[in-house]
């Protein structure tokens, strides 16, 4: 029901008024409820009524009588107020006075329940929040008249899912503001659903839900799930790689959030980092690596101290006993096999030295301490000996580089246990060239011949050869044996560092056949006081007569 307000002025001939006021309730409903407001009356001979005004057709309608109805229901929401034309005819239609006015006032009638502006919230609250920390506001609008009282809303917290533990949360009845009511959300599930609902007085009401995020918080350091691992094992010939074991930390806070992850570290006893951490961010668990090679008669033992943190800082309590743990590890040792301080030795060696000399020590340690036996391979004519403890390289015999320039061998380092584990090196001895070898003359010239009386340009071209490397052998200078009448009718004109022309020296000698001899320095003396000659005869050197 409406409670309308009906003000009725009626003036006649512009001299009387008269101001009446009615309160008509109208009846709000889906049928059309046929309400009568008013009458009114005209003095006087016979009128007809009519009303005029914007309002919907047969809204409002006035019969014979004057009676005023109303044909259907209203709703203050949608107008609030109607101005009516009263009017006044005579039956020919002829107007009588003015339109007598009429405003219709509509009361309101608590008809609208509280509405949401929406139907779902969402917030957060941090997990450690105490009480009375307020996570958000909810307000709900009602579309009576704000003027009443029909518009008070009342809040109220219906329903909380999970159930258990009741009463986290509180919304104040007036002003929708929605607190903790536990004294701490710690150990509360991860999310609270709330259905919260807005009523007015008549007990219209709608509801929404509001869905609360707990936040994690770092309140709870990680544990190991053991104080001690071990002890382990691992042969000094372990590969890097491999994983010793793998340590674990519990953490209280929410499985997979930063809270909960856990950075695991090497505190004490890896100094030379020679293990290493690697943690599984899915299981939150972390192995511990070899990574360095290990050495037994280095390092026999290790004692490594682990301790697991967060990735973010705690907001409670600290790191203690508990968030600490201790790994021992032995190294178990192994027969290695000796090393040597060298994978190849150059040596030189003058040649013709006299034998027994050390050329080269050949050096090499067993990790363990063994002795090391040397031997040679590959000296297949027996020219070197090495001793077998000492390892020093000796020539059995004179070498000469004219024979072999460069000698390549093996040295083998065994283990005086085992021989089995064994090293080895390879050595290459180089051989100094010493100016030890003559020249020779080379080529048979029994059969060469020079023609006379001289031939312009004829000459025998001989040749040389010094086996002594370049320094000693390279080049060679010819001269003729020191006598005059030699001397007169022959000369030599070198043609490079080995060869030179033999030619007469004046136009004619009598045919027949001459012997000349003459020496051969490898180089001239004064450069290279040890210089070698040698005197070579060319024989049967024919001279044929010519026409």
């Amino acid at each position: 029901m409406l409670s309308v307000c009906v003000y009725l002025c009626v003036c006649v001939h512009a001299c009387v008024c008269v101001c009446v006021c009615v309160c008509v309730r109208v009846c709000v409903c889906v049928r059309v409820c046929v309400c009568v407001c008013l009458q009114v009356k005209w003095s006087g001979s016979p009128v007809e009524y009519s009303l005029e005004g914007e309002f919907p057709e047969m809204r409002f309608t006035i019969n014979r009588e004057g009676i005023i109805y109303l044909n259907a229901p209203l709703d203050r929401e949608t107008q609030d107020q109607f101005h009516i034309d009263i009017v006044v005819e005579r039956p020919d239609g002829r107007e009588i006075a003015k339109p007598v006015e009429l405003r219709v006032m509509v009361g309101d009638a608590n008809d609208n329940r509280p509405t949401f502006p929406q139907m779902q919230y969402h917030t957060v609250v941090k997990e450690l929040a105490t009480k009375g920390t307020e996570i958000l506001t909810v307000q709900a609008a009602d579309n009576d008249d704000p003027k009443t009282d029909n518009v008070r809303i009342f809040y109220r917290l219906v329903g909380q899912m999970p159930e258990t533990p009741r009463n986290l949360f509180r919304v104040d009845r007036d002003s929708g503001v929605i607190t903790v009511q536990a004294d701490s959300m710690e150990g509360t599930a991860p999310q609270c659903t709330l259905t919260i609902t807005a009523e007015d007085a008549k007990g219209l009401n709608s509801s929404c839900t509001v869905i609360v995020k707990v936040l994690d918080e770092n309140n709870n350091p990680p544990i190991f799930s053991h104080h001690e691992y071990g002890p382990f094992h691992l042969t000094e010939d372990s590969s890097v790689g491999t994983t010793v074991t793998v340590v674990s930390a519990w953490d209280a806070d929410e499985w997979g959030g930063d809270s909960w992850q856990v950075d695991y570290r090497l505190e004490s006893g890896n100094e030379e980092e020679v293990f290493t951490l690697v943690t599984d961010r899915w299981t939150n668990e972390a192995a511990l690596i070899l990574a360095k090679v290990l050495d037994f008669e280095r390092e026999n033992e290790y004692i490594l101290v682990l301790s697991a943190q967060n990735s973010v800082a705690l907001v409670r309590g600290r790191y203690g006993p508990a968030s600490t743990a201790t790994v021992t590890i032995f190294i178990d040792d192994i027969n290695e096999g000796p090393v040597l301080s060298q994978s190849h030795y150059e040596v030189t060696v003058r040649e013709g030295e006299e034998p027994g000399r050390v050329i080269a020590t050949i050096r090499g340690y067993d990790p363990d301490s063994h002795p090391i036996r040397y031997s040679l391979r590959g000296d297949t004519k027996k020219y070197f000996s090495i001793g077998k403890y000492s390892g020093e390289l000796k020539t059995v015999q004179a070498l000469d580089r004219e024979e072999n320039s460069t000698y390549t061998m093996e040295v083998v380092a065994e283990d005086g246990r085992n021989s089995s584990l064994s090293a080895s090196t390879l050595v290459t001895v180089h051989i100094l060239d010493v100016n030890d070898n003559s020249p020779v003359l080379v080529g048979d010239y029994s059969w060469k011949y020079l023609c006379t009386p001289r031939w312009e340009d004829q000459a025998l071209v001989l040749a040389s050869r010094d086996s002594d490397g370049p320094q000693h052998g390279g080049r060679l200078n010819f001269s003729l044996r020191n006598d005059a009448t030699v001397c007169h009718n022959w000369k030599l004109t070198p043609i490079n560092d080995t060869h030179t022309n033999l030619s007469l020296n004046v136009p004619y000698l009598p045919p027949e056949v001459y012997c000349t001899s003459y020496p051969l320095p490898s180089q001239t003396a004064a450069l290279h006081p040890e210089a070698r000659s040698s005197i070579c005869q060319v024989t049967y050197t024919h001279l044929h007569r010519t026409e």
